[in-house]
């Protein structure tokens, strides 16, 4: 039979409050009683039931985590940083891959409900506001990550996209450029409106021809295909504003499997700063998210509202423009066809 508290508590000779104290790191009890009931613990391979906790109206010290695809190293990093704060909150993050599937959403909703987690992290895409309505109605903290849904009342964390469209505009533009083609997943908008409209208020145009959007199946093959299909227009284009990491790979492998040099035949702006855009040859020119501070402040609301209450927070954070080798300045036509 598995071990109880009560077991534990008998061998160690203490009440079953100091035991549990013991485990979560509370309470007064010497260093050296502690290290004993650990000791206790790990021997009799006892592991406290959070389904207890939660049916005597404890917290069960874990909070649940949903990413689209944690192949993406973005939510990667993201379930990295929210996992590594958690843990420094003394809280264990159960992580689920949607793959951006509604009735996968709802299935891991109604699984985390039933480990009663003490808060559900969103950043996955979300159509039905009603399914947040029905975890409010329920008391479960939600906080979004990386996600926006403005009809919900809940805390969010997200980065300004529309600026970060911008910045990647304007960094194109400064290096003399004027023919541009886009790639971006649907629900990256308002990267692609930032980028747009600072192209069309700096007097260029942007052709709708240069605009390619995609699902979210397989964003590196995708970016290909779409890169694919800008490189092939007679008047192609001279940079790509890719709006993921992800997307811009692919665009890279498009463009070397043509011939062309980066950044001498054809400049790539990425977007979200993952160790890809580091590792790509070259690297690349990307607009970084701070995913660590992203992680920790989304935690940090999720666990204020479990401890106070309050508003609900919508923290809107700022993205960079790290230029790396991606980028440069662009040729006269006759020197790249050279």
């Amino acid at each position: 039979m598995k071990a109880t508290i009560y077991d534990v508590a008998r061998e160690a000779g203490v009440s079953i409050a100091t035991v549990s104290n013991a485990i979560r790191g509370k309470g007064k009890i010497s260093p050296k009683k502690r290290e004993e009931i650990l000791e206790i613990v790990e021997r009799l391979q006892y592991q406290p039931s959070m389904i207890a906790s939660a049916l005597t109206g404890k917290r069960t010290y874990t909070l649940g985590l949903l990413v689209p695809d944690i192949s993406n190293p973005f939510f990667g990093e993201i379930a990295r940083a929210v996992e590594e704060r958690g843990q420094q909150l003394g809280y264990s993050v159960i992580i689920c891959s949607t793959d951006n599937k509604d009735e996968r959403v709802e299935r891991y909703i109604s699984l985390l409900e039933q480990k009663s987690v003490d808060g559900i992290i969103i950043g996955t895409g979300i159509s039905d506001a009603a399914l947040l309505e029905r975890l409010s109605s329920r008391s479960v903290p939600v906080a979004m990550i990386a996600r926006d849904l403005p009809s919900a009342d809940v805390h969010k964390v997200v980065i300004d996209d529309y600026l970060g469209g911008e910045l990647a505009a304007r960094h194109l533009l400064e290096l003399g450029h004027r023919r541009f083609g886009v790639i971006s997943e649907k629900h990256n908008r308002e990267r692609v409106r930032g980028f747009c409209e600072t192209v069309e208020r700096s007097g260029q145009a942007l052709a709708p021809c240069g605009i390619r959007i995609f699902g979210d199946d397989d964003q590196i093959q995708d970016g290909g295909r779409a890169a694919a299909e800008l490189l092939e227009l007679e008047a192609r284009p001279t940079a790509l504003f890719c709006c993921n990491d992800m997307s811009a790979t692919g665009a890279l492998r498009a463009a070397k499997a043509r011939g062309l040099a980066v950044p001498r035949d054809i400049s790539i702006v990425s977007f979200d700063n993952t160790i890809l855009s580091e590792v790509c040859d070259p690297p690349m020119t990307t607009i970084a998210q701070p995913m660590e501070e992203m992680g920790r402040l989304v935690v940090d609301a999720l666990l204020q509202e479990l401890g106070e209450g309050g508003a609900k927070q919508r923290l809107v954070l700022q993205p960079v423009l790290l230029v790396r080798g991606s980028t440069a300045a662009c040729m006269p036509e006759e020197r790249r066809n050279a």
